[in-house]
């Protein structure tokens, strides 16, 4: 009756002057990135050091942008160390190896053009991985914006002295670009970009009071780094996410009995009931039956019986709902096959 992948957090709805309720469940849903079985160590690199071909591009590109050498490069160790700590503590591999090589890429806030394979089988054979995660791009885009208004303020005796208060905001947005990289099939398993925007204002007397409020720019850089390094580590690995499902409510008696039931969260009484209603020799209240059978089934993990009863429903009865459901389910049946893969792939060092 219980499933390991699915895990049941049901929320209830009540609709007075509808046919049907809704709950809610909570479901495992597969990586978004799926590695090969045989990737059990990773080498780790940064790859955001500028070219000499473009270094005037990108110098121009940080003036434009507001960017420091020093504050890309902090941002770009933090990003690393963060997918870093975050793959060390996935028992997915044996061994994750940060490296400190130089690689160089466009820059100018280009996501560039992928590693020659040549690069990536000697960078994996050197030092004895199977994957190679890079950080192939590393941006802080900045914008100004500067403004004065009137202000009254009080100095030694005096109070309310009309004066000019001066407004600094800024906004930084912090884009980070992936690439996991698979030399022996040379493929490059994913490529992906995250971008997370901060926001940060002063203000004072003088420009240099109001400048002096953004001074932690490249502590709140280094931390979204870090985060994005931590999400990016995350797409490998499986996640919650909630679904709805609408459950008949109405019927005969039984069904109103049920209905309580499954609101107090006592699913197998209102099983117990549904399963003695797809015998009724009402059509349609058989065929609610039915349907309500293949939720308890999706509840319990048995998504073949699932199936089955959303097919009952529709083909034998006509309930119209139970044709989406067959199709929900069949989806979910694929994936928890991926899923499956995935953790054989995890549990198998």
């Amino acid at each position: 009756m219980k499933n390991r992948m699915l895990f049941i957090c049901i929320t209830l709805a009540c609709c007075s002057c509808s046919s049907t309720n809704y709950m809610s469940l909570s479901v495992m849903e597969p990586a978004p990135v799926s590695l090969p079985p045989n990737i059990k160590t990773v080498a780790v690199v940064n790859r955001t050091q500028v070219s000499e071909a473009t270094r005037r591009i990108d110098a121009v590109h940080k003036v434009l942008s507001l960017e420091s050498n020093n504050l890309q490069k902090a941002g770009a160790q933090a990003s690393l160390n963060g997918l870093s700590d975050e793959l060390m503590k996935n028992n997915r591999f044996t061994d994750v190896k940060p490296l400190t090589i130089e690689l160089s890429s466009y820059g100018a806030g280009v996501f560039p053009a992928a590693l020659q394979w040549d690069s990536v089988d000697k960078i994996c054979r050197e030092n004895n991985t199977d994957a190679l995660f890079s950080l192939e791009l590393f941006d802080a885009e900045s914008k100004l914006n500067y403004g004065i208004t009137p202000a009254n303020i009080n100095l030694g005796g005096l109070a309310n002295i009309p004066a000019i208060e001066n407004n600094l905001s800024m906004n930084t947005q912090v884009k980070t670009g992936w690439r996991i990289y698979d030399p022996s099939s040379r493929t490059i398993l994913d490529e992906y970009i995250l971008s997370k925007d901060i926001s940060s204002s002063g203000s004072g007397i003088n420009p240099a009071v109001a400048a002096s409020a953004l001074a932690g720019r490249i502590e709140a850089v280094k931390e979204v780094g870090t985060q994005a390094g931590q999400a990016y580590a995350s797409r490998i690995l499986p996640y919650w996410i909630r679904v709805s499902r609408d459950y008949f409510v109405r019927g005969d008696q039984n069904f109103i009995i049920a209905t309580r039931r499954a609101r107090a969260g006592n699913w197998d009484g209102a099983a117990a009931l549904w399963k003695e209603e797809t015998k009724n020799t009402a059509r349609k209240i058989a065929g609610r039956a039915c349907y309500n059978m293949a939720i308890i089934a999706e509840i319990n993990g048995d998504l073949d019986g699932a199936i089955m009863w959303a097919q009952k429903s529709y083909e034998d009865y006509r309930i119209r709902l139970g044709l989406d459901y067959v199709n929900i389910l069949q989806y979910r049946k694929q994936q928890n096959e991926v899923l499956k893969s995935q953790t054989v792939a995890s549990n198998d060092h």
